[in-house]
């Protein structure tokens, strides 16, 4: 019998993630598994295949730090991305005859000097098109060369750099350099690489047409004299041919386009897209354009459901890849879509008809990446349960049979006590419905004189959902004896475009309310909670409201404040969406709202702040730069508060879901020891 032991900071070591699934047409599965290398204090990427059944689990590629899987049509080659120092080249190798040992024979098609973002095979199988950063009028030698890496050229250090744009900065890649992202294509047989386009603006997400004729991609183009791109949210489709010429514009700047896929027929085009009738709160929504351009028509007008993943979490390894994909079997029924709702990520089938079928099932379930097979019959999901962390799942797309093809974490996971959670959903005031979940501690005694402290945990966005999956931080937390209530409150997506937009306008209104009416809640239903004992954390929008809880009411014992915001004026100037989001989330501007913003800012109210807080946050953040964290620790401090603020190094707005292991391990370890020590 195996003895259980629960679950520590520093098992965050010892997982293994699994993401981008890919389906080739013999039936193999291509995917990556991420580990963590302790003694480097950094992940290993490393491509494996399995078989669709489950069968022959083993390593492919050679490479530490390979990404992106994809299967060449006929599915004779695999293409991925490798990095090396920090850049990533387009590579291909072919099925070996022999199983043992991964492939070795692998062929470099790139050598770009900024590297390659992202690419997709034509369906012909005899390119493969590409973006690459390249400056406005950069000459296409400069830009991409075959034979090697060509040298970048050093700034001049005795000059200032000059920025003229709005948002001269974005979070995850810094200062802007003056770059672009194009498009390039690779001709496989002569290995002739073409720039496609150019231009002071960004091509992405790149989609073949089904003759590889044409390539369809998203783009914000600024048409009119004196507009401000970084001040616009619409972006449109844009096709060019495979052959040159200029790219044609096929969407009329209505909506904030995120994906789009071909049909089958090549007759149309279906997107995601939000036409931001609520600002940043509005659903992503499935359309259809011609594909010789339109206006884009909705389809399933009356369906209330958030399109695409909204769900935060600290267990998945890669952004959401394409999440909408034709049944090749059947172009009117339809498209597969991911499908945020009630605290769970699912698999979704849409019909131009308007009819909407869930394909997949499972109460506390995140899927957050998905490949369909060639011939449609199956799916294979990337996804994480309440037990689990994340693994891959084969579904029949007929019968919706599920079977589990990868094991990864079961070794790790049979010798630690994991508990899951309890869904709870009660009614505010208002009489809004709120849900939740409620994890009991770790070895919790069945002795009613036994009382354990709560603490609640508060999700970023605001318009983010939590799930009831498996979170390592919140494992943690109740591994040390605590009990931890989640809840999705107004603002969250999942719960439909009313609910979301509810806390537009209204930051400290109604989500605080259903915070603190969820402890309520919490304590009067399960007995073991001590109400003397409380505690509140959060990162991002999380930690602005509990920067705001601990102002305004002095329940909680202790609270963590991750990555947070803590003045709205000093906000606005200072991240690198601060001018949309405040104007669309708060609610006001600099010129006309400074004392509304003022008065909504937890700085302001800092010196009511009783409750001992612990600031942790990352020096490369530009979300919410580490300035926020800096201003609210000084009135702490100034006012002879109990605080303490941690910085970690080198680490941006994502560092609990990508950065270091060890400074994602240390901030579990720092959280646990302020909640000793005053909870």
């Amino acid at each position: 019998m195996t003895i259980q032991r629960p679950l520590v900071p520093d098992d965050l070591y010892a997982y293994q993630w699994v993401s981008q699934p890919s389906i080739g047409s013999h039936g193999l599965v291509a995917y990556v598994n991420q580990t963590v290398d302790k003694n480097l204090n950094d992940y290993v990427t490393q491509i494996r295949v399995i078989s669709s059944e489950g069968e022959d689990d083993r390593r492919f590629t050679d490479g530490d730090h390979d990404s992106a899987p994809a299967w060449s049509p006929e599915g004779k080659r695999l293409a991925f991305l490798r990095s090396s120092d920090g850049i990533k080249q387009l590579y291909t190798t072919t099925i070996k005859d022999s199983l043992e040992g991964p492939n070795t024979d692998a062929v470099k098609h790139t050598s770009s000097k900024r590297g390659v973002d992202s690419y997709v095979w034509s369906p012909d199988g005899n390119y493969i098109a590409f973006l690459s950063r390249v400056g406005e009028d950069e000459a296409e030698a400069q830009a991409v060369t075959v034979d090697g890496v060509g040298s970048e050229r050093k700034p001049d250090d005795l000059r200032g750099r000059v920025f003229e744009r709005t948002t001269p900065k974005a979070e995850g890649s810094g200062w802007w350099d003056g770059l672009y992202s194009h498009l390039f294509v690779l001709e496989l047989e002569s290995g002739r690489i073409t720039r496609l386009t150019k231009g002071a603006w960004d091509a992405g997400s790149p989609v073949w047409s089904p003759d590889s004729e044409s390539i369809s991609f998203i783009s914000k183009q600024v048409q009119e004299p004196g507009a401000d791109a970084d001040l616009l949210h619409f972006a449109d489709i844009y096709t060019i041919k495979r052959s040159g010429g200029g790219p044609v514009k096929l969407t009329p700047s209505t909506l904030q386009i995120t994906q789009l896929a071909y049909s089958p027929d090549g007759w149309r085009i279906t997107l995601t897209a939000s036409d931001r009738v609520f600002g940043s709160s509005s659903h992503n929504r499935l359309y259809s354009v011609p594909a010789a351009g339109g206006i884009p028509e909705p389809v399933a007008l009356n369906l209330d459901l958030q399109l695409g993943n909204s769900a935060l979490g600290d267990m998945k390894s890669a952004a959401g890849g394409q999440s909408l994909l034709y049944d090749p079997n059947n172009v009117h029924l339809g498209v597969y879509v991911l499908g945020t709702r009630d605290g769970t990520v699912h698999l979704y089938r849409l019909a131009e008809t308007g009819l909407v079928e869930k394909v997949t099932e499972g109460e506390e379930k995140d899927i957050y990446q998905f490949a369909l097979s060639p011939d449609g019959r199956f799916i294979v999901a990337a996804a994480l349960t309440a037990e689990r962390p994340g693994e891959l799942y084969r579904i029949d797309t007929e019968t919706g049979e599920e079977s589990r093809l990868t094991y990864h974490n079961d070794q790790l996971l049979a010798g630690l006590q994991i508990n899951t959670p309890e869904r709870i959903t009660f009614q505010a005031s208002d009489g809004i419905a709120i849900h939740g979940w409620l994890l009991r501690p770790y070895k919790l005694t069945q002795d009613e004189r036994t009382k354990v402290p709560l603490v609640l945990m508060i999700h970023g966005g605001p318009h983010a959902m939590y799930t009831g999956v498996f979170s390592h931080e919140i494992q943690t937390l109740s591994a040390q004896g605590y009990a931890v209530l989640w809840v999705n409150p107004r603002g969250s997506m999942g719960y439909g475009q009313d609910f979301v937009q509810a806390c537009r306008g209204d930051f400290g209104g109604g989500d605080a309310r259903d915070l603190l009416e969820a402890v309520d809640y919490a304590l009067a239903q399960f007995d073991f909670l001590d109400e003397t004992r409380l505690g509140v954390g959060g990162g991002s929008y999380g930690g602005v409201m509990t920067n705001w809880l601990v102002s305004h009411t002095h329940r909680f014992r202790a609270a963590f404040t991750h990555r947070s915001i803590s003045n709205w004026l000093s906000l606005y100037g200072t991240s690198d969406i601060g001018i949309s989001y405040i104007e669309d989330v708060i609610g006001g501007n600099l010129k006309e709202n400074a004392e509304l913003l003022w008065s909504k800012s937890p700085l302001a109210h800092a010196h009511q702040i009783e409750t001992p807080l612990l600031i942790l946050h990352g020096e490369a953040d530009y979300r919410t730069p580490i300035s926020q964290a800096e201003e609210l620790y000084s009135i702490l401090k100034r006012y002879g508060k109990t605080t303490k603020l941690i910085r970690y190094p080198d680490s941006n707005h994502s560092i609990l879901k990508s950065g270091k292991p060890s400074l994602r391990a240390d901030s579990f370890e720092q959280v646990n020891a302020w909640f000793r020590e005053y909870l």
